[in-house]
């Protein structure tokens, strides 16, 4: 037989490779005939028989067969115009496709208001709403709503110790409220200026012109504030009734003259006891501020040892509608009111007394019951550091309701005269509505302080005792008294034993929380008992 050469060889399996592809496309074409694709037909072929049956696999399953052969575009002869470009229509967005990114432009603008409030309201308007303001448009206007700007604390970045460097961070954020004020502050009701030396008047200037709704002022640590700043804000602000000025360095002729223009409508004032204080005082006994309902004055961080004389009788009358007053850290000497003198009016509408000091303290049962006379709906009495009340001055107080009893003595027990008698009429008298009890480092007896906590245990008619704080810091309170009082308040949220020389050791210690409680009260009646 003759050789065969290559070439023929590749001839002929080329020729081969036609005539297969030629029988396929015959094939394909009756298949397409019988059963178009997509038609939901498949076909068997046996030997001598065709069988049409319906499809039994979703119609993605057939992706892998082969498109039929597109025909040749027709060659332009000549020049060629510009052909069109064909415009694909945009396919619509599918969820198999990934987020869209246009759910904000479907939310309606009062929800995102709302969303955003909440988010205020918990954290403050800056630097939020400036930061979501960039998102979108959408977010740009939701933030822009005045209801959410409606509280605002404002603060120049502290660059260090450099008066120039302060005071060009002050002129930096004072341009940006030139434009924010105006534009954002409308429905503004409280603000706070923390920090501010020297451009606290044009700050105050742009809230009066664009802020009549003002209803709270701030001054915290603020330098520079003149008394006609205040007197222009107090014209142009007809709701303002409230001024915070704590350790912020102001004359006491810009206070009183504030006090002379808005002292009508004044219901809560906050004060930094100083040299100038009297003269606000005397302000305020002038009658300037008839519906006062909060008084605060107190030191701050600096003790200040010079007295102030307060004429209690002549702040009732000045003052008949007072809810709070609290004279904080402060050594102040009542003025006698002489022989004779009939007790004043008090105050009846009183609910909160606050007397704490940490110094010595000139607080009597006499002075205490010239305050509180004619106060049946105190809540809240604080006397910390006032060693000279006894439990039978407070045992006389018309208040029956107190919630709220506060004292301790920390630090200032040595070398002071105690009581050692008379716990239990502090609970006989309010232990239906004590809720939170100080009687730290006082020097109750053993048998006093078990007979005073013992009260909690024996109420009639099934009720619950509300105590759910006691601090026992420094006293003399017995292992069995207090596993007695943990057991008998199921409420006992708080409660203190450091330092107590009476209770076993590794118990003298603060417990926080229902758990740690009761792992005391558990401990309390599992370990032997010891004196140290």
């Amino acid at each position: 037989m003759a050789p065969v050469s290559s070439g023929r060889v590749r001839r002929r399996a080329r020729g081969s490779k036609r005539a297969d592809a030629r029988a396929r496309s015959a094939e394909d074409w009756w298949w397409d005939r019988l059963a178009p694709r997509g038609s939901g037909y498949h076909l068997l072929q046996a030997d001598s028989m065709l069988l049409v049956l319906p499809d039994l696999e979703p119609t993605r399953a057939r992706a892998h067969r082969r498109a039929p052969r597109r025909a040749p575009r027709p060659l332009t002869r000549g020049p060629t115009a510009a052909a069109k470009p064909r415009v694909k229509p945009r396919p619509e967005p599918s969820p198999d496709q990934g987020p869209d990114f246009g759910w904000g432009d479907r939310i309606p603008l009062e929800v995102l208001v709302h969303i955003f409030g909440l988010l205020v309201a918990a954290h403050g308007p800056m630097p939020f709403l400036g930061r979501a303001a960039r998102v979108c448009r959408r977010w740009h206007e939701a933030t822009s709503h005045p209801s959410l700007w409606h509280t605002v604390t404002l603060s120049p970045p502290l660059v260090g110790r450099a008066a120039k460097g302060n005071l060009k961070a002050e002129k930096k954020l004072l341009a940006s409220l030139e434009w924010l004020i105006p534009n954002r502050f409308s429905q503004l009701q409280r603000l706070t200026l923390i920090h501010w030396k020297s451009q606290v008047r044009p700050v105050l200037e742009l809230v009066s012109k664009f802020c009549p709704r003002l209803t709270f002022l701030k001054l915290s640590d603020c330098h520079s504030v003149t008394a006609d700043t205040l007197v222009m804000l107090a014209k142009a602000c007809h709701q303002l009734h409230s001024l915070d000025l704590h350790h912020s360095m102001v004359e006491s002729t810009a206070v009183v003259s504030f006090l002379e223009e808005a002292g009508s409508r004044m219901r809560k004032l906050w004060l930094t006891y100083s040299s100038q204080t009297t003269a606000i005082l005397g302000a305020l006994l002038g009658s300037c501020c008839p519906q006062l309902q909060v008084l605060e004055v107190s030191t701050g961080m600096s003790c200040n040892s010079t007295p102030l004389q307060l004429p209690v009788e002549a702040l009732q009358k000045a003052c008949p509608r007072l809810q709070v007053l609290r004279l904080l850290n402060l050594v102040w000497l009542p003025k006698p009111c002489g022989r004779g003198v009939p007790q004043g009016p008090g105050f009846p509408s009183l609910e909160e007394l606050c007397l704490a000091g940490s110094t010595c303290s000139f607080v009597s049962n006499e002075v205490l019951g010239r305050l509180l006379h004619c106060s049946p709906k105190l809540r809240l009495l604080d006397l910390r550091g006032c060693a000279r009340i006894t439990p039978a001055g407070l045992c006389d107080l018309p208040c029956q309701e107190l919630e709220q009893l506060y004292l301790g003595l920390y630090g200032m027990s040595d070398g002071l005269t105690l009581a050692k008698k008379g716990s239990p009429l502090l609970t006989q008298k309010w232990y239906h509505s004590l809720r939170e009890l100080d009687i730290s480092g006082q020097g109750f007896s053993e048998k006093d302080l078990e007979q005073a906590l013992a009260v909690f245990s024996g109420t009639s008619g099934g009720l619950r005792p509300a105590l759910c704080s006691l601090n026992l810091r420094g006293t003399r309170v017995t292992p069995s008294t207090v596993s007695s009082v943990i057991s008998s308040c199921p409420g006992l949220l708080f409660l203190n034993l450091e330092s107590c020389r009476c209770l076993p050791r590794g118990l003298k210690r603060a417990y926080r929380g229902l758990e740690e409680v009761q792992w005391c009260l558990e401990q309390l009646l599992t370990s032997p008992l010891s004196s140290r």
